[in-house]
């Protein structure tokens, strides 16, 4: 017997399942992988001694969301490794637009656009806390910051406009704008990409985009060891057939994709709800390539090599065209590449004076090419030098991306298309989108509000929902998180 049981250890079945522990309950976790992550993994991809995060890199989110902000991941022996530059787009002849932490230093690089990146990110800056509550909240009871919301709309409604480029007047804060917009694997002037940019671009000036020493896993291991000090138990290496194993739990909180609960629900589903988790639609995909080197990037501009995160793709034309291509179905000649450097603030991820380097290009759903070639094209087009660099190289197309984690489907690493519809009605619309039809049955992954990211948020309002309707448990999930314990225990994994 045990009371509740998540499936799926990736950062939101865990955020889910340290909830429901830390409320007395007896929580049981499995998962498909040998390790628990999800999303949230580091292995030695290519050489030993080369740690790669396979997939999420940098973690603005995880510095920010109330979640994790909460639970203190430092607290938790998790170290955040901030850049001083948070992120670059380096252009064609030597230049490039830097997002430094401090906004004031950012703005003063920016030249003639200084002025308008001040306006544009510095009411959201101020305010930072507000805008985290309202973009992570479950979009159903987002916190009453008027101010804020205004804010952030009159923004939104520009860069989603054709107004977007009457802000700025020369290429790098243009260019500095769309490649965080392209974090939404759509073309960027969509309202969703718009959204995606002015949060991130915001965090970027407030803690920054760290990246943990050691990998990402350190951030689940962090979860999984305090699941286990408040009695859970997880269980790898066992991929859940159907919902039918579970019949004695009074809760089940699914940290998959939609198609995955079709697969465990089977035809206990009520048919429409089946169907329009059927329509549910995955969006652009990523090939994501790893690389080991033999030295730092030599970035032709200077800053770069300053920056944790960079993306890679030229102008804002250029970004357009690309992320244009993707969403058509087609591979860009130049596609949009996002990279992270962690050794530039963090030297334990590979041997001295070698580096990890992580990539990803952004590709059609389902797309079975490998594209790194491309990747170290684009790369080397900033970077002269870069090829000479490379000791070895790791590649997994979209195609293969879901055997590594069924959530991506086809290769979508934001489990679901970043649409207007689709973010706040994410799987289907619902008032409460964590629950399903079947009493007792709950989704908690990113395919439910507020989206992809590694904040916990989806765990942690699928949680509150089961607490409160299960087990008529009104606790503040944030507050059972601040609440301390001196006995933890190692991970005890089965």
């Amino acid at each position: 017997m045990v009371d509740a049981v998540v499936v799926g250890a990736g950062p939101n079945g865990l955020a889910a399942a340290v909830i429901l522990a830390r409320a007395g309950l007896g929580v049981e976790v499995y998962e498909a992988g040998d390790t628990v992550g999800g999303g949230c993994r580091t292995a030695e991809l290519t050489l030993p001694g080369y740690h790669h995060d396979v997939c999420a890199g940098a973690h603005p989110m995880a510095a920010a969301s109330p979640f994790f902000r909460a639970f203190d991941l430092a607290a938790h022996g998790v170290e955040l490794c901030t850049p001083e530059v948070s992120y670059a787009h380096p252009l064609d002849g030597g230049v490039a637009g830097l997002a430094w932490r401090d906004l004031d230093r950012t703005a003063a690089g920016l030249g003639r656009d200084g002025a308008s990146w001040r306006r544009l990110f510095g009411p959201l800056v101020r305010r930072w806390e507000g805008l985290v509550d309202l973009t992570m909240s479950d979009l159903r009871h987002p916190p009453l910051d008027i101010g804020v919301g205004v804010r952030f709309g009159r923004r939104l409604l520009e860069q989603a406009s054709p107004l977007w480029d009457m802000r700025f007047r020369d290429d790098a804060a243009a260019a500095l704008f769309t490649g965080v917009s392209a974090h939404a694997i759509m073309p960027p002037r969509a309202f969703a990409a718009a959204g995606v940019a002015l949060m991130l671009g915001t965090l970027a000036h407030v803690d920054g985009w760290p990246v943990p020493r050691g990998g990402s896993q350190a951030i689940v291991d962090a979860l999984a060891a305090d699941l286990v000090a408040h009695g859970g138990r997880i269980v790898t290496g066992h991929r859940v057939e159907s919902l039918d194993e579970f019949h004695s739990a009074r809760t089940v909180l699914l940290d998959t994709a939609p198609a995955e609960l079709l697969r465990v629900a089977g035809d206990r589903l009520p048919g429409r709800y089946a169907r329009r988790l059927e329509r549910f639609r995955y969006g652009g995909a990523a090939c994501k390539v790893d690389f080991a080197l033999s030295g730092p990037v030599p970035w032709r501009a200077e800053g770069c090599d300053r920056a944790g995160t960079l993306h890679v793709v030229g102008t804002r034309a250029e970004a357009v065209a690309a992320e244009k291509a993707v969403a058509a179905g087609e591979y860009a000649d130049r596609p949009y590449v996002l990279v992270i450097q962690p050794g530039v603030v963090d030297d334990s991820r590979a041997p001295e004076g070698n580096h990890t380097l992580y990539a990803y290009a952004h590709v059609p759903n389902g797309g079975t090419r490998d594209v790194s070639d491309e990747v170290v094209a684009q790369i080397e087009r900033f970077a002269p030098g870069f090829r000479d660099l490379i000791l070895a190289r790791h590649v997994r197309t979209a195609a293969d991306l879901p055997a590594y984690n069924p959530n991506y489907v086809g290769g979508d690493i934001a489990a679901g298309a970043m649409s207007v519809w689709q973010i706040p009605f994410r799987p289907v619309p619902r008032w409460n989108p964590y629950a399903t039809p079947l009493p007792g049955v709950y989704l908690c992954s990113s395919a439910t509000p507020p989206g992809p990211g590694v904040h916990g948020m989806s765990g942690l309002h699928a949680a509150h929902h089961a607490l409160r309707d299960r087990f008529a448990i009104p606790a503040d999930p944030l507050t059972l998180l601040r609440a301390r314990r001196d006995d933890r225990i190692g991970l005890d994994l089965v």
